[in-house]
C-alpha cells in the first residue's frame, strides 16, 4: 500500500511539472516571454516607415495579438508576415528564437546586409520568401538542415557564392547575378559565359593557326549557345511567373460563397486595380488596419475607389477576414453603412473595393480645423451620432440575420462627401441567427471601447455594439479619442467614461467638452448626449437600450423617461457599492489589459 502511495505522488508530481512546463513554456526564468523579446529585436533591426509594427511593444505578455504575427492553437508563433511594407533594416539573428516558425513572408521590402544563419536553425519551417529586397552575402549552408522546407525563394537580391544543398520541392534564386552552381557544370561561368579573347591576326600564320582558329570558333559557337539557353531559360521563367500570378477571379456567374450569391458584385481584375493603386504605391495608402492595406486607387473609367489588400490570404484569420466582409456587406445596403463594389480573388490575392470616402474617418478628423473654426462642429458631430446610430440600427433590427459589429469606434465611422456617418469595417462582425442571444468567441476590438462583459466572458451582443457607440458619443464630445485618453500627462491611469462620469455627477459638462469647439454648442443637446452616452455604457447590458431607442433618445424622444428609470436603478446599487464603486477600468485591469491596446485597426 505504501508503494502504491508512493507511486501515485510520483506520478502526480510528474503531471504536475508537465503542466507547469507547458504553461509556460515561452517564459524565461524571468517571466519575459521570449517570443516577444525576439520580434521585438526584429522591430529594432528594421526601419518601419509607416509603423505598421507599432503595436510590438516588448511590455507584451502575448505577440498572438501583434499586426502581421500568426500563432498556432498552442499560443506559439507560427508565422511572420511582413510583405509590401516598405521596411528596410536588416534582419536581426533574434528570429532564431522563433523555434516554432512555419512561414516567413518578408518579400517586396527592402531588407539589406546578411541572411541570418540562425534561421537554418527553425526545423519546422515550411516556407521562406525573402524575395525583392536587398539580402547580401552567402546563402547560409544551414538552409540545407531544413527538413521540413516546401519554399524557399531568394530571388532578385545581391547574394552571392555558391548554391548549398537545399531540400526544398520550389527553390527560386532568380535576379542574383553573382550566385554560383554547385557543382562544376553549373558554375559562374556556366551560367553567365566570359567575353572570349580572340588571339591576334599575326598567330594565323603560324603552324597549327587553322586549328587554334577552329578552336575560337568551336568557343564561340558554345558560349553563344549557353548564353541563348540561358536567356531562354530566363524569358520562360520570368513568362511562367507571370502565368503563374495571372488573377483567377470567381466568376460571377456560376461560383458562389456558402450562403451567399456574389452575381451583384463587379469582379475586378487584379491587373486593373494593381494599375489603379500604382502597383499598391504606399503614396497612395490610406489607412491600416489588423488584416490589410487600404489604398486609394483610379479606375480606368476615372472613378476614384479605397482598395482593401489583405496582408496574408492564407492566414486563417485573414481568409475568414475576406469571406466575411464579402458576405456581410453585400447582404447589408444602406445610406449609412459601407457598400462594397467588388472584390477580386487571384491564387495570391484577396481585394475588395469599397467607394472612396473623402473626408476620411471621425478619429481622422476631431482635431482638424479650417481657418480656426474645427471641421467637425457641433451639429456635425450630432449629425455623426445618429447616422452611426441609424446604421447600426440597421444591422441589429432590420438585417436577417442580425448583423454585430463588434468593433464600434470613431476610427471604423467613416465620412461622405456631405460629412454623412459611415459605418465601416464589417472584419470583427458576427452572424446571429435570431435562436442566439450572444456568440462566443475570441475577443475583437479595441480597449476602451470594449463592454465589460465582452473583455470578461467573451459573450457579445447587440448591447456590445451598443456600449462601443456611448464610447463614441463620448469622443464626439470630448474630441479625444478612448485610446489615447488615459496616456496624457494630467489623466495618467484614468479611464474616459469614469472621468465623464464623475463631471456628469458634479455638473461640470462644461469642462468636458472638446475645447476645440469654443463654447459653440447647445447646451441642451449637450446635456442629452452626455446621458445617451452614459445609458449606452452602463455595466449591466439588460440596462443597456437598444440602438432604436438610442436613435429615438438623440432625436429628443423618451430620454427623460428613460435617464428617470435608469436613475431609480442606480440609486440602490450605488448603496450596495458605496466601498467599492463599479468603475470600467477596474474591468481593463481584471482583464491583464492595463494599457489602452488596439486589438484591431481601423480600415
Amino acid at each position: 500500500m505504501g508503494r502504491m502511495l508512493h507511486l501515485l505522488w510520483n506520478v502526480g508530481l510528474l503531471l504536475i511539472c508537465t503542466l507547469l512546463e507547458s504553461s509556460s513554456a515561452t517564459l524565461s526564468p524571468t517571466g519575459i516571454n521570449y517570443e516577444v523579446v525576439a520580434l521585438t529585436e526584429i522591430k529594432k533591426a528594421l526601419h518601419d516607415p509607416y509603423n505598421v509594427l507599432d503595436n510590438w511593444d516588448v511590455n507584451s505578455v502575448d505577440p498572438c495579438s501583434w499586426r502581421m504575427v500568426t500563432c498556432s492553437l498552442d499560443g506559439y508563433v507560427s508565422a511572420l508576415a511582413l510583405p509590401s511594407q516598405s521596411l528596410s533594416g536588416t534582419l536581426s539573428p533574434g528570429i532564431g528564437n522563433l523555434t516554432n516558425l512555419q512561414s516567413v513572408l518578408l518579400q517586396n521590402n527592402a531588407i539589406s546586409g546578411p541572411i541570418p544563419d540562425v534561421i537554418g536553425k527553425l526545423q519546422k519551417l515550411q516556407t521562406i520568401d525573402l524575395s525583392n529586397n536587398k539580402f547580401e552575402g552567402e546563402i547560409p549552408t544551414s538552409f540545407g538542415d531544413l527538413k521540413n522546407l516546401n519554399y524557399l525563394d531568394v530571388s532578385y537580391n545581391n547574394l552571392s557564392g555558391t548554391l548549398p544543398k537545399i531540400s526544398a520541392r520550389a527553390f527560386k534564386v532568380l535576379g542574383n547575378p553573382l550566385i554560383c552552381g554547385q557543382s562544376s557544370e553549373n558554375n559562374c561561368s556556366a551560367i553567365y559565359p566570359e567575353p572570349l579573347s580572340f588571339p591576334p591576326d599575326s598567330l594565323t600564320d603560324q603552324p597549327g593557326a587553322a586549328r587554334k582558329s577552329r578552336r575560337v570558333v568551336v568557343a564561340f559557337v558554345a558560349s553563344f549557345g549557353a548564353a541563348f539557353l540561358v536567356i531562354v531559360a530566363v524569358a520562360f521563367a520570368l513568362w511562367w511567373r507571370y502565368r503563374h500570378n495571372q488573377q483567377i477571379c470567381f466568376d460571377v456567374n456560376e461560383q458562389c460563397y456558402p450562403e451567399v450569391c456574389l452575381g451583384h458584385l463587379k469582379r475586378y481584375t487584379f491587373k486593373e486595380l494593381w494599375n489603379a493603386t500604382d502597383r499598391f504605391s504606399s503614396k497612395h495608402i490610406l489607412g491600416r488596419g489588423g488584416f490589410g492595406v487600404v489604398y486609394k486607387a483610379c479606375l480606368n473609367n476615372g472613378t476614384v475607389v479605397a482598395v482593401k489588400r489583405l496582408n496574408d490570404y492564407n492566414a486563417v484569420g485573414g481568409e475568414n477576414q475576406f469571406q466575411t466582409e464579402v458576405e456581410l456587406i453585400s447582404l447589408a445596403v444602406h445610406r449609412n453603412l459601407l457598400r462594397l463594389l467588388g472584390f477580386c480573388s487571384t491564387e495570391s490575392e484577396r481585394l475588395l473595393v469599397y467607394p472612396y470616402m473623402p473626408n476620411g474617418s471621425v478619429a481622422s478628423r476631431l482635431k482638424d480645423s479650417v481657418y480656426g473654426r474645427p471641421v467637425l462642429d457641433w451639429s456635425r458631430r450630432k449629425m455623426i451620432a445618429q447616422g452611426t446610430a441609424r446604421g447600426l440600427v440597421y444591422l441589429h433590427e432590420q438585417c436577417d440575420p442580425k448583423i454585430i459589429h463588434r468593433d464600434v469606434k470613431a476610427a471604423n465611422i467613416l465620412l461622405d462627401e456631405e460629412f454623412e456617418a459611415v459605418v465601416g469595417d464589417f472584419g470583427l462582425a458576427k452572424l446571429l441567427d435570431h435562436r442566439d442571444s450572444h456568440v462566443t468567441t475570441a475577443v475583437r476590438g479595441t480597449i476602451g471601447h470594449i463592454a465589460p462583459e465582452y473583455l470578461s466572458t467573451g459573450q457579445s451582443s447587440e448591447k456590445t455594439d451598443v456600449f462601443g457607440f456611448g464610447i463614441l458619443l463620448v469622443e464626439l464630445i470630448t474630441g479625444q479619442k478612448a485610446m489615447d485618453f488615459g496616456r496624457g500627462a494630467n489623466q495618467k491611469g484614468v479611464v474616459m467614461l469614469d472621468w465623464v462620469k464623475k463631471l456628469h455627477q458634479e455638473g461640470k459638462l462644461n469642462l468636458m467638452v472638446d475645447k476645440n469647439l469654443k463654447n459653440n454648442f447647445d447646451r441642451i443637446e449637450l446635456e442629452e448626449m452626455v446621458k445617451v452616452a452614459l445609458l449606452c455604457t452602463q455595466f449591466n447590458p439588460s440596462h443597456r437600450p437598444k440602438m432604436s431607442e438610442a436613435l429615438r433618445m438623440l432625436e429628443g424622444d423618451g430620454l427623460a423617461e428613460k435617464w428617470e428609470a435608469s436613475q431609480k436603478l442606480e440609486a440602490p446599487r450605488n448603496r450596495a457599492f458605496e466601498h467599492t464603486p463599479q468603475r470600467y477600468s477596474n474591468y481593463v485591469e481584471e482583464s491583464s489589459l492595463v494599457e489602452p491596446m488596439e486589438l484591431s485597426g481601423p480600415r
